[in-house]
């Protein structure tokens, strides 16, 4: 009888739009390949056909007068989707999912920048994820101007080429995202165990190493969480 395989690890990138994580996502998910593992990449909202057409409408600026609370529902449809259809599906396999935010960007974002509270979320998130917690979350914290002025650069010049709009959250305010920030980092401190903060105002090349730890050893980063992930492939 064949042996079902290992549950592959669940790490999510979390921060602000333009503090760089798609860009270490990726460089992780490099580093982890090179080791051998089996590695997904995947983002939210989006990674299903039908998840990325909520994406759409959640991120497209012609999107006018959306509900914060049907905002916080259609992030958690996508979310469901994926879960059902990607995520949980890789994890049995064995495959290591490295997700471009999760429900903590729910929190930060509807929670915390459109003031809805952390209770509605974490509920929702009990009932449409099953309670599924990634084994490790990334959160890469910046500099609110400079995040917000990249962010707000890259979707005009994707727009400009013919992309897809995906400005709705850039217009915010600096107060809105100063909420957000804040929210992540209450997060961070509320869960030590399972979120890692990195300093994200480095170059995109030193983001990963900013605790000290070489690039190359970033396969065991952060240690305390990234090290048993390992231990246990």
């Amino acid at each position: 009888m064949s042996q079902s395989p290992k549950r592959g690890k669940f790490i999510t990138f979390e921060g602000l739009d333009g503090c760089g994580k798609s860009t270490q996502l990726e460089k992780l998910a490099s580093v982890l390949r090179a080791e051998g593992i089996d590695v997904l990449t995947t983002r939210e909202p989006g990674g299903t056909e039908i998840g990325e057409r909520i994406r759409a409408v959640l991120l497209d600026s012609r999107t006018n007068g959306l509900d914060p609370m049907a905002e916080m529902a259609l992030m958690f449809a996508s979310r469901a989707q994926q879960l059902a259809q990607v995520i949980v599906p890789a994890l049995e396999e064995g495959r290591w999912v490295l997700c471009d935010r999760f429900t903590d960007s729910t929190e930060a974002y509807q929670g915390g920048g459109r003031q809805l509270g952390s209770d509605a979320v974490l509920q929702l998130h009990q009932v449409l994820c099953r309670g599924l917690w990634p084994d490790l979350t990334i959160l890469m914290d910046s500099d609110v101007e400079h995040s917000v002025k990249r962010a707000r650069r890259r979707n005009q010049a994707a727009s400009d080429g013919a992309q897809p709009d995906e400005n709705r959250f850039e217009q915010e305010s600096t107060a809105f995202f100063t909420r957000v920030q804040q929210a992540f980092r209450t997060i961070a401190q509320r869960e030590p165990q399972r979120v890692t903060m990195v300093n994200a105002r480095r170059p995109a090349e030193q983001g990963l190493a900013s605790s000290g730890h070489p690039p190359a050893c970033f396969v065991r980063f952060p240690l305390r969480a990234l090290d048993l992930a390992c231990a246990s492939a």
